[in-house]
Parts: C-alpha cells; sequence; structure tokens
C-alpha cells in the first residue's frame, strides 16, 4: 500500500500541465471516478484494522494535496485567460447601438386628443374603472330596463348593489359635476370594459376620450363648432363632418358624429362601408335630469358632452384595419410608430 501512494506522489510530481487540456487531463488522471485516488480508496478497504489510522492519514494527505495543486493551477489559468481577455478589447470600438423604444400608438393619439381640447380650454379629469350604479347609470338618466344594465352588456363585480368595470368615462363627468359648480369644461380619459366578443372592429376593453362643458345659456352650436375645430386639429382642414340624430339616455338631442373617411377620400371603401363617412362618437346637449341628479339646477345651466373611442380615432389616423393589434404586443407593429 505504501508502495502504491509513494508511487503516485512521483508521477503527481513529475506530471506536466503547462494548458487547460493539460490541466484536465491531469483531473482525469488523479481525481476523477475513475482516477488513482479513487482506485487508492478502493484498495485501503481491505487494509486491516491495526494499520487503517496510518494509511488512512497517508492517503487523505495526498488527496489534499492533490486538490490543492489542482486548484492553484486552475485559478492561475482563470487569471490567464481574464487578462488576455482584457488585452484583446479595443477601447476605442464605438459602442453598440442601443434599441430604442417607441410609445404605444394609443398613447400617441390619446396625447394629441388632449393637446387639442386643452388648447380650447378644457382641463384633465380622472375617475375610477370600477364603478357604483349611480356614478355609471342611474345618474346618467338610463332606465332600469336599459340593456346597458344587463349582465350581456356590462362586467359585474358585484349585485345588489351593483358594482361594475365602468361601461364609459361618463361616469368620470357625473363625479365632477358632483363636487365642482359651473362653468364646468372638462376631458375625460380613460379605460372602459364592455361584454362584446373580441374581434377585429369590437374589444372587451377598449379607450374613451369624453368633454364636458356645463354653463349658463350654452348651445348646440357651441358643441359643433367645438367638434369641427378638433376633427380639423386632428385630421386635417380637408376632412368633413356631420352630425346624425341619434339618441343616448343622457344627453337631449343627440347626434352620432361622422367623418368623411380619410382612407378612400370619401370616395367609398371597405372601411367606411362604401358610404364615404366613418362614425368617431356621439354627442348632445346634457339632459335637464342629469344636471338635477348633480345638484346643478337645469333652469340656470345647460351644457354638452361628447364622447370618442381612442382606437377608433387611431384606426383612422394611421389606418389600422384590426383592433386586435393594440393589445397584442407585437414589436414589428409597435416599431411603426417609433419617432412619432
Amino acid at each position: 500500500m505504501l508502495e502504491v501512494i509513494e508511487n503516485i506522489r512521483q508521477e503527481f510530481n513529475t506530471f506536466p500541465v503547462d494548458s487547460l487540456e493539460d490541466l484536465e487531463k491531469f483531473r482525469l488522471r488523479f481525481l476523477s471516478r475513475n482516477g488513482l485516488m479513487n482506485e487508492l480508496f478502493e484498495q485501503f478497504k481491505g487494509v486491516g484494522p491495526d494499520q487503517k489510522k496510518q494509511f488512512g492519514q497517508t492517503i487523505n494527505q495526498l488527496k489534499n494535496q492533490l486538490e490543492g495543486q489542482y486548484q492553484s493551477w486552475k485559478l492561475e489559468f482563470d487569471e490567464k485567460s481574464s487578462a488576455s481577455s482584457d488585452a484583446d478589447w479595443d477601447f476605442t470600438l464605438p459602442p453598440l447601438p442601443e434599441q430604442i423604444g417607441s410609445r404605444h400608438p394609443l398613447t400617441i393619439v390619446r396625447e394629441q386628443m388632449l393637446s387639442i381640447f386643452e388648447r380650447m380650454g378644457f382641463n384633465l379629469s380622472e375617475g375610477p374603472e370600477i364603478e357604483d350604479d349611480w356614478h355609471n347609470f342611474s345618474a346618467l338618466n338610463f332606465p332600469l330596463n336599459h340593456p346597458a344594465r344587463e349582465m350581456q352588456d356590462t362586467f359585474f363585480v358585484e349585485k345588489n348593489p351593483d358594482v361594475v368595470l365602468r361601461t364609459h368615462t361618463s361616469s368620470v363627468q357625473i363625479r365632477v359635476m358632483e363636487r365642482q359648480k359651473p362653468p364646468i369644461r372638462t376631458i375625460s380619459p380613460g379605460r372602459v370594459y364592455r361584454n362584446e366578443a373580441i374581434s377585429a372592429r369590437a374589444h372587451c376593453m377598449f379607450h374613451q376620450i369624453e368633454g364636458l362643458y356645463v354653463n349658463k345659456e350654452v348651445s348646440f352650436a357651441e358643441l359643433k363648432q367645438t367638434l369641427y375645430h378638433f376633427v380639423r386639429e386632428m385630421f386635417g382642414q380637408e376632412v368633413k363632418i356631420r352630425f346624425r340624430p341619434s339618441f343616448f339616455p343622457f344627453t337631449e338631442p343627440s347626434a352620432e358624429i361622422d367623418i368623411s373617411c380619410i382612407i378612400c377620400k370619401g370616395q367609398g371603401c371597405n372601411v367606411c362601408k362604401q358610404s364615404g363617412w366613418v362614425e368617431i362618437g356621439g354627442a348632445g346637449m346634457l339632459d335637464p335630469n342629469v344636471l338635477s341628479n348633480c345638484k346643478i339646477d337645469p333652469t340656470e345651466y345647460s351644457g354638452f358632452a361628447f364622447g370618442m373611442g381612442i382606437e377608433r380615432i387611431t384606426m383612422l389616423k394611421y389606418q389600422v384595419r384590426d383592433l386586435r393589434l393594440y393589445t397584442e404586443n407585437d414589436v414589428r407593429f409597435l416599431r411603426q410608430f417609433r419617432g412619432l
């Protein structure tokens, strides 16, 4: 046994290690599962009890010596490799270009819309996305049997009392009128939710921007001129606008807002369904009941309100044909808006 130990020590002392390849050969020869030290420990199992202490100490001493030398060589080669890597680095090279991100198209259009209305004197107001029945329906003159109150149209968080994911940002306008006396001129952007099937033209979550103006002797003509100015600022002076009679519970009279299709220039295409016109929102004069619900005297004050979908405006401005692109996080789509 002592002769075997001495032979291993002599081979270890003369083993050439000049590279990482040599170091790996050293490990395989002496310290691996099939190496000499493992074989030596197998032989040690047959040593008599009276010799185990002597041979055990000698074998452990040799093992520690081998492992220590291996780690010393390994550290030396690692340091040389690191120094060589630093020496090869050319610090005069220009840095790698960084990938510049881009703003989301909905964010771009939202800021453009807000900027236009703010220049007309509208201030910004925001509210919660989870609303109670009063602010989302009742104060806005929705009757109890209105379809919007049904679960097939609205996402309910709780029932009795009703708590819903807001279906429009008109709820923010109610909150503003409750805490502020006229004159009021505010714009309310935000996410809204409706229980609709997701498709190229519809989504269960989208963004609205709604405007409100309350003062003495507010007229429908002021509403029309406000929207005329917005459309021309947003889409250009050549775009035409029209108002179609409609109905909303919270406005009377009410109108749908259409603009001439900017894709086909009013000639007719699949986006405007060959009509030459595209709807962008709704508007009207505030119903007196809405003012009364907010403790504003309808005999003294009047007002108008309007609302538009930011997704629809973005579709028209950038000719996006599928609403789902806004929420799919496809970088190929988002890169198109870099620099805007």
